[in-house]
């Protein structure tokens, strides 16, 4: 009788015999425990969740809107646009003001291009003075920016380099106005911004100024940011080597109303002084008005009456309380 067959166990299977070299571990190869410990550290990072905490340059934006400073002006202004293609942006404007009582009445021609990494925009007025500007976006976190200005009087000229790097949870902005290879001269900035919690963010901008060769000086501020978790109010601060503080709240009280302070604290050998300002901002669906009040006495009032998305009427009124003087433009 014979036996029943015994199954042969099976043989593994030998490893192929790689034709690649071994990894030897270094110090400029991924599996050193340099690159594990940035690895380990990017990764805590992302795990983090921080947001983009924006620029330096835009630190103070949300005040700067409500605030109608920067939208006063004196006289009256006419803007006369043309947009000649959309895809890619191409569009040209006629500017004129008249009857400044500071400035004599001019007249600017503009023109705009842009695509998704492209934007350019160039001006000329009257007396023949240009100013550029081009953006170049290498990828969605870096982007290269020049301005000129180009004019016939001596000392108007300048130009300006700047590279910005907004990362995961940090912004990186360097700057350089006219700026000499030969013998760097000229006015270099950098600034760097970097989200500590969900909040909070925090950062540090140097200022390097060499207009000779013989003489140079270096200054710095210290920045912060906090932002409320639903982003309807935020608060910053900026302390300047030279002993001036500067503090700004913007809050965000409806769809349509937006209210914003700024305290500026000046402590100088030559000056001590404190000037708070205090303005609102009210959208309404065709017009947007603004209101404010400075601790020096002035209350200024801002109407723009918007008739189409290319024709708007402007009207602005100051009055100074303590030197008994009001204009209105």
């Amino acid at each position: 009788m014979a036996s029943p067959a015994i199954p042969e166990k099976p043989l593994a299977a030998e490893p192929a015999a790689s034709s690649q070299p071994a990894v030897v571990p270094s110090y400029f190869n991924p599996v050193s425990p340099l690159w594990n410990v940035i690895d380990r550290f990017n990764q805590w990072r992302a795990d983090l969740g921080l947001p983009h905490p924006g620029t330096v340059e835009n630190l103070q934006k949300e005040v700067k809107a409500t605030h109608l400073t920067n939208y006063m002006f004196d006289g009256a202004r006419a803007d006369l646009t043309k947009s000649l293609s959309m895809d890619p942006l191409f569009q040209v404007t006629h500017s004129f003001a008249l009857g400044s009582q500071t400035l004599p009445s001019s007249y600017n021609f503009g023109a705009i291009f842009a695509n998704p990494k492209v934007f350019l925009q160039g001006g000329v007025d009257h007396e023949g003075n240009v100013n550029a500007r081009f953006n170049h976006g290498w990828t969605a976190n870096q982007v290269t920016k020049v301005q000129a200005q180009f004019s016939q009087q001596a000392g108007q000229n300048m130009i300006q380099f700047e590279h910005d790097y907004q990362g995961r949870d940090f912004n990186v902005n360097i700057k350089g106005v006219n700026p000499s290879p030969a013998d760097f001269t000229g006015i270099y900035i950098g600034s760097y911004l970097q989200s500590l919690t969900k909040n909070l963010a925090v950062g540090v901008e140097t200022l390097w100024q060499r207009p000779n060769p013989d003489l140079s000086d270096m200054s710095s501020s210290y920045l912060a940011k906090y932002t409320s978790n639903d982003k309807n109010w935020i608060a910053t601060a900026q302390l300047q080597a030279t002993g001036i503080l500067q503090a700004t709240y913007w809050q965000k009280l409806s769809e349509k109303v937006d209210v914003a302070a700024d305290l500026q604290l000046i402590a100088t050998p030559q000056r001590r002084d404190a000037i708070a300002t205090l303005g609102a901002k009210y959208d309404l669906r065709l017009a947007t008005f603004r209101a404010q009040l400075e601790s020096t006495g002035k209350v200024s009032a801002l109407l723009e009456q918007r008739f189409t998305p290319t024709f708007a009427f402007l009207v602005s009124g100051e009055i100074d309380h303590f030197k008994a003087s009001y204009c209105f433009y």
